[in-house]
């Protein structure tokens, strides 16, 4: 936390439907002494068509100090970008200029599926030992989805991660608790039944991820399923407490069929098992049906869609991001049984269209998306685009492209930095890394 400030964020950008461009990581200037402040200042264009860049990572974190797998050499310096619908990998070198980041290494999908059984990677995460990177099935389009490993240095996959996945099927984020020897993964579905769209009758079905799982990390096995109940569809996003000493985290449900709702659930260690509890719930919205797209126009309101979600390195913030209402929450969770909400914004929104102080007359489409909060919790950036597909079923006017800032308060409270607006016509813009590491990008083996 004591780290400098960020100078340059680094924004996973993609081409929307129907464009011919290739997508693109671009660089964005986040230094407010900067005459290019808030605007792109530099781009890698991606060697292949139609990857749609989603979640990306960085090769090595505070991880690589743990005693028992020390990688002391190795330089955050590289980022790892998977194409969540080409299943190809780049990887880009951030230096020596970081305007100018380059691609030094590309895994084509065919050796990613020859290699592990697996394909559209999602999330990577650095670990001790090496880079995971979790993917949502197999090459066919169905299940199961798992994790596999690539080398830290020279980039090489290692193979499947798994040596007993138990019942273990859907995939979608996953995290640990290095000082428990524990890995936790979460839900999503196939991509055979998410690339095309939220399906209605799945959704209604219970049929999309809901539930958590407990790894034995080392050994690699399956250990604890927690099903939060087939009303909770979509389990998604993870954020562990940073400190390692702490046994517990944070998953958001993007919603519930039951009332529209959407929740916070915290898994925790109890007594020689793991246990999940909802701790927030946030309610959907009365809406006109005739502001709502086909999918939401029987329900007259409009879910929050919660589909990211961000703790800040103290373990003191959480951050909400609510896709479909456009509110932005804060939550003071130093008692992480009892959230206390502290702070909310709204832009964009199905229905409301809220626009950016810096233009308030112009209507924003999207909503609060993937957010990432710098290292010493001052500062918060978040998107407008969730996933292509899923883009155009809740904005099929069009979701446009954004990218906003906001300034936290010490103890609680944000408020939007009203000189950092970016906006894409080209690309839509999804997940951002901060140059030197996040809240999001590190774990840690020493309190």
């Amino acid at each position: 936390m004591q780290a400098p400030p960020e100078k340059h964020a680094f924004v996973a950008a993609l081409n929307p439907p129907g464009s011919k461009l290739n997508d693109a990581l671009l660089v964005v200037d986040v230094d407010p002494e900067s005459p290019t402040y808030g605007q792109r200042v530099g781009e890698v264009k991606m060697p292949a068509f139609g990857d749609e860049l989603h979640h990306f990572g960085w090769n090595a974190c505070s991880s690589a100090l743990c005693p028992y797998a020390p990688h002391p050499h190795v330089e955050r310096r590289y980022l790892v970008v998977p194409g969540i619908r080409s299943s190809r990998i780049h990887i880009i070198d951030t230096k020596p200029d970081p305007r100018k980041p380059q691609i030094v290494k590309v895994i084509e999908p065919e050796e990613v599926f020859g290699r592990t059984n697996y394909s559209r990677p999602h999330t990577i995460h650095c670990g001790p030992e090496g880079i995971y990177v979790s993917t949502l099935g197999a090459p066919n389009g169905d299940g199961p989805g798992g994790i596999f490993m690539l080398d830290c240095e020279t980039f090489d996959i290692l193979g499947q991660w798994e040596m007993d996945r138990g019942p273990q099927f859907f995939q979608y984020d996953f995290w640990w608790h290095l000082g428990f020897d524990t890995l936790l993964s979460s839900e999503w579905g196939t991509p055979n039944m998410i690339e095309n769209g939220v399906q209605p009758e799945l959704l209604l079905g219970g049929k999309y991820g809901h539930q958590m799982h407990v790894w034995d990390l080392r050994r690699r096995r399956h250990v604890q399923a927690l099903d939060l109940g087939k009303e909770q569809q979509m389990v998604l996003e993870m954020r562990p407490a940073h400190d390692p000493r702490k046994a517990y985290g944070f998953v958001s449900v993007v919603v519930s069929v039951k009332d529209l709702s959407a929740s916070i659930w915290l898994w925790h260690r109890g007594n020689d098992a793991w246990e999940i509890k909802k701790v927030i719930e946030i309610p959907a919205e009365p809406a006109d049906p005739d502001k709502l797209p086909e999918l939401l126009k029987n329900f007259k309101a409009v879910p929050p869609l919660v589909t990211d979600i961000n703790l800040s390195l103290d373990d003191k913030f959480l951050y909400v991001s609510c896709f479909g209402t456009g509110e932005f929450l804060q939550y003071d969770v130093s008692d992480p049984f009892n959230p206390k909400k502290t702070g909310s914004v709204r832009i964009g929104g199905i229905a409301n269209r809220t626009g950016h102080p810096k233009k308030p007359d112009q209507p924003l489409a999207g909503g609060p998306q993937m957010v990432e909060v710098s290292r010493d919790g001052k500062r918060i950036y978040f998107t407008n685009s969730l996933y292509a597909a899923w883009d155009e079923q809740f904005y099929p006017d069009g979701v446009g492209s954004w990218m906003v800032k906001l300034d936290a308060g010490r103890n609680g409270g944000m408020a939007f930095d009203e000189d950092f607006f970016v906006e894409s016509n080209d690309y839509r813009v999804h997940q951002i890394r901060l140059e030197g590491g996040d809240s999001s990008s590190d774990s840690f083996c020493f309190p």
